[in-house]
C-alpha cells in the first residue's frame, strides 16, 4: 500500500483478490458476482498516470458519482449494489476503502466509452479546426473555442488496453463492433443522461461541456451504467461566472477537473524537451497538486450545497 496521512496512491487489500487497477481505481473480486471499487488518490493525465497523489481525490470522486447515480437512476440501472464496501473487507482494511469505494455488481463491460459533448473543446476543438466536424459528425462553420454546440452530440471512444490512449471512433464504427440495435440504445442513453445532468449542474452555476460513460451488460443482457458516472475525472466542469469571457477570448474557460493539470503537462520539459504524453510523467510541482484538489473539493461542494 502506497498511503500519506492524506492520500491513498494505490490499495493493498489482502482480504480479497485483486481483478485489475485502472488508472485511478482498484478493482477486487467480492465472490463471483460483485466487484469492489477503491478509488484511489491517482491522476491519470492523457492516459499516464501521475506519480503523485491529488489528496483527498478518490474520496471526493466517490461522493460526486454516488450523487449522480441517485440523480439519474430513473433513465438506466446502476451498477450500486447497495450494500457497504466496509462489510466484505478485513477491519484492518477499512480505513482503505472508507468514503471512496463503491461495491457494485460484475458486469460484461462493453468496449465503448460513450462520449457526449455539448461545447466544442479539448480533442474535439483540435478536430474542428482540421475537418470541421468530431469523431464523424459534421458541425456548422464559424465555431469558436468553448463554443456551445447547437445541440449535443454523441462522439464514441474505442477503449484502449492499460497503458494505450483511447481512441476516437464513428457512431457506425461502434454498430460494427457491438451491432446496432446496442449502438443505438447506448448513444440515446447518454445524450440524455448528459442532457438531464447539464440541466442539474446549470441550476448549480456549473457547465458540463462533456462527459463520457461506460455501462455493462448483465447475464440477462440487461444494459447497466457502470464505473465512474459525472466526476472531474470523466467530464469537463466550467464554473458559469468564467464562461463568457473565457468565450470571447477563444481560450478554455476555468476548470473544474484535471483540464488544469493537462494545461500544466502541455508545458512541461522533460530533460529540455517538450513532454511526449508517454510515462513517466513531469513530477507535479506542489502548487498544482494543491491546486487541483482544491478545483475538486469545489467542484463536490458547489455541486451538492
Amino acid at each position: 500500500m502506497t498511503q500519506t496521512s492524506s492520500a491513498l496512491h494505490t490499495s493493498a487489500l489482502t482480504s480479497l483478490p485483486l481483478l485489475a487497477r485502472g488508472k485511478v481505481r482498484d478493482n477486487y473480486a467480492v465472490g463471483e458476482d460483485r466487484i469492489l471499487m477503491v478509488a484511489s488518490d491517482r491522476l491519470s493525465a492523457f492516459d499516464v498516470i501521475m506519480g503523485e497523489p491529488i489528496p483527498g481525490k478518490g474520496a471526493l470522486l466517490t461522493q460526486m458519482a454516488l450523487f449522480w447515480f441517485d440523480k439519474l437512476g430513473h433513465i438506466v440501472p446502476h451498477h450500486l449494489t447497495g450494500d457497504t464496501p466496509e462489510s466484505v473487507v478485513s477491519a484492518a482494511e477499512v480505513p482503505q476503502v472508507q468514503g471512496r469505494s463503491m461495491l457494485v455488481r460484475r458486469l460484461k463491460p462493453i468496449m465503448v466509452e460513450a462520449v457526449v459533448r455539448g461545447y466544442l473543446a479539448g480533442s474535439g476543438w483540435k478536430e474542428y479546426q482540421a475537418t470541421q466536424s468530431v469523431c464523424g459528425v459534421p458541425l456548422p462553420a464559424g465555431l469558436t473555442n468553448a463554443a456551445q454546440l447547437p445541440q449535443p452530440i454523441y462522439t464514441p471512444a474505442a477503449k484502449a488496453e492499460a497503458g494505450e490512449h483511447d481512441e476516437n471512433i464513428t457512431f457506425e464504427r461502434t454498430v460494427e463492433l457491438i451491432g446496432p440495435e446496442l449502438a443505438a440504445r447506448i448513444r440515446d442513453i447518454s445524450i440524455r443522461l448528459y442532457q438531464e445532468a447539464a440541466a442539474i449542474a446549470l441550476t448549480k452555476g456549473m457547465i458540463i461541456a462533456d462527459t463520457k460513460f461506460e455501462f455493462g451488460l448483465t447475464d440477462a443482457g440487461e444494459l447497466v451504467l457502470m464505473d465512474e458516472v459525472l466526476t472531474p475525472d470523466s467530464s469537463r466542469y466550467w464554473p458559469v461566472e468564467g464562461y463568457a469571457d473565457a468565450l470571447a477570448r477563444g481560450e478554455n474557460p476555468p476548470s473544474y477537473d484535471k483540464q488544469f493539470v493537462r494545461d500544466w503537462l502541455e508545458q512541461a520539459q522533460v530533460n529540455g524537451k517538450p513532454w511526449d504524453k508517454t510515462a513517466p510523467a513531469p513530477r507535479l510541482p506542489q502548487a498544482v497538486i494543491d491546486k487541483t484538489a482544491a478545483k475538486y473539493r469545489e467542484a463536490l461542494e458547489r455541486l451538492t450545497a
